[in-house]
Order: structure tokens, then C-alpha cells, then sequence
């Protein structure tokens, strides 16, 4: 699987959100797009996702242009957007019921997901039982079950206390170490964006621009220590001192 962004620019109105965006990204990274409020991040995640069209410019998967959504991209949001009336697994089998599954596949995938994700005793719950973690791993196993080829995610853990977020951290990391799917993920946040990703983006103030893009070569699993290691901090200083600017 590739994504090449290719001289992407979006306006609304008079107001210029993205300029010239050139970005390749491979099959299996976890690329976390960093930006101060404001620069275009949640626009450029709109364009992967199809919700919104270039000014100009193209997106390709696997060579193939692509303006509109699609069920090889799945979004997961800062708020889980659950419906409150189904059951976990209802919730997980979603879209699966929307692209006409049957309903005994979609069991069964919905099984294997809440296994994957550690809730298997859960399945039957409301899902406003459930804290905002858990709430956030059931949004999150709805767009897996999907078996999408990019997990695209707008700040999943924004909305959430600084422990669960933590350990919504940690969940993901060891996630995306069992599937290896593509996620590209958007944050405000610094250090999660250094400890999440193997590759890392920072985009410019408005209009947003690629200000830097590098791999992130740091050891995992990833651990609390990781934070103090040398390559953690000196990106963490090359991103702040672009978004001090």
C-alpha cells in the first residue's frame, strides 16, 4: 500500500488551509501529523478521507486517484460517536451490516476484534457503561473490523484525561505492532506524536505547509522511559521550535 500526496493546496473562501503538500507514506507506517491549531492538519486528514476535494492537486492509493470516500479508508474521531441504543458488538458490526454482511461474518468479526482489543466481555454492554477509554477502543475496533487499508484518526485521544490518554497510548502502540495497518494521526501534542509514529510531520502555521518530515527511530516496544531517550528529545525541540514560529 502507498499514499502519494502530490501538490495538494486547499482554500475556502480567501482563506488558503494547505499549500503544496508533497508526502509519500508506505504500506505499515504510523505517520502522526503534528500542527498547531488552526494549520490544516484535520483538513488534510479530510482529503485522505474523501470528506472534502483538493483546490488542487491529487491523493493516490496504490496509484489510484482518489477524491471521494472509500472503504479502504476508515476515520476514527476525536469523539467515538457510538450509537447509545446498540450493544458494543452492534456498534463494532455497524458498518459491516451497511455493506450487507451477514450477520453471523459479522459476529464473528466483531468476536475477533473486542478479543483484539481486550473488551471480549463486553460485547453485550451499552456502550454508555463503558469509561471514554473504552469507549475510544470500541470507535477505534468499528473502523478496523473494516480491515481498512488506512486508519485515519483526528486526535482519538484529545477528548480523554491525562492517565487514560496514557494508556490509550500504550493500547495503540501495541495495536498497531499486532496489525501493522497504515494510521495516520493527527495531534496537537508533541510528545505523543515523538512516542506514537515511525515517521513524523509537522506542519506550518497557516496556510500549512510541510515544515518537517523525518522517521522516528526510536526502539519499541515503547515504555514511559522513552521519553528521555536523546532522539526523543531532539525531536521534540525541532518540532517545538517550528511551532514556536
Amino acid at each position: 500500500m502507498n499514499i502519494v500526496i502530490d501538490s495538494l493546496y486547499k482554500t475556502f473562501g480567501a482563506t488558503s488551509a494547505l499549500e503544496n503538500i508533497n508526502l509519500q507514506f508506505q504500506g505499515g507506517e504510523f505517520v502522526t501529523v503534528l500542527g498547531a491549531s488552526g494549520c490544516g492538519k484535520t483538513t488534510l486528514l479530510h482529503l485522505l478521507a474523501g470528506l472534502t476535494s483538493p483546490s488542487r492537486g491529487n491523493i493516490y492509493i496504490d496509484g489510484e486517484a482518489k477524491s471521494a470516500p472509500g472503504a479502504d479508508r476508515v476515520v476514527v474521531f476525536q469523539q467515538a460517536g457510538l450509537l447509545p441504543w446498540l450493544s458494543v458488538e452492534e456498534n463494532i458490526e455497524f458498518g459491516l451490516s451497511l455493506h450487507g454482511v451477514p450477520k453471523a461474518k459479522r459476529r464473528q468479526a466483531s468476536a475477533e476484534i473486542l478479543r483484539t482489543i481486550g473488551l471480549e466481555a463486553f460485547g453485550h454492554a451499552k456502550t454508555y457503561e463503558l469509561s471514554g477509554g473504552m469507549q475510544q477502543r470500541v470507535a477505534i475496533a468499528r473502523a478496523l473490523v473494516m480491515k481498512p487499508k488506512v486508519l485515519l484518526m483526528d486526535e482519538p485521544f484529545g477528548a480523554l484525561d491525562a492517565q487514560t490518554r496514557t494508556a490509550m497510548q500504550r493500547f495503540l502502540t501495541e495495536l498497531w505492532e499486532q496489525l501493522h495497518c497504515t494510521i495516520v494521526f493527527i495531534t496537537h501534542d508533541i510528545d505523543e506524536a515523538v512516542f506514537l509514529g515511525t515517521r513524523l510531520v509537522v506542519l506550518s502555521s497557516r496556510p500549512g505547509r510541510v515544515a518537517l518530515d523525518v522517521p522516528i527511530e526510536l526502539d519499541r516496544p515503547r515504555t514511559p522511559q522513552t521519553a528521555f531517550e536523546p532522539h526523543f528529545l531532539a525531536l521534540k525541540k525541532r518540532a517545538m521550535d517550528i511551532l514556536a514560529h
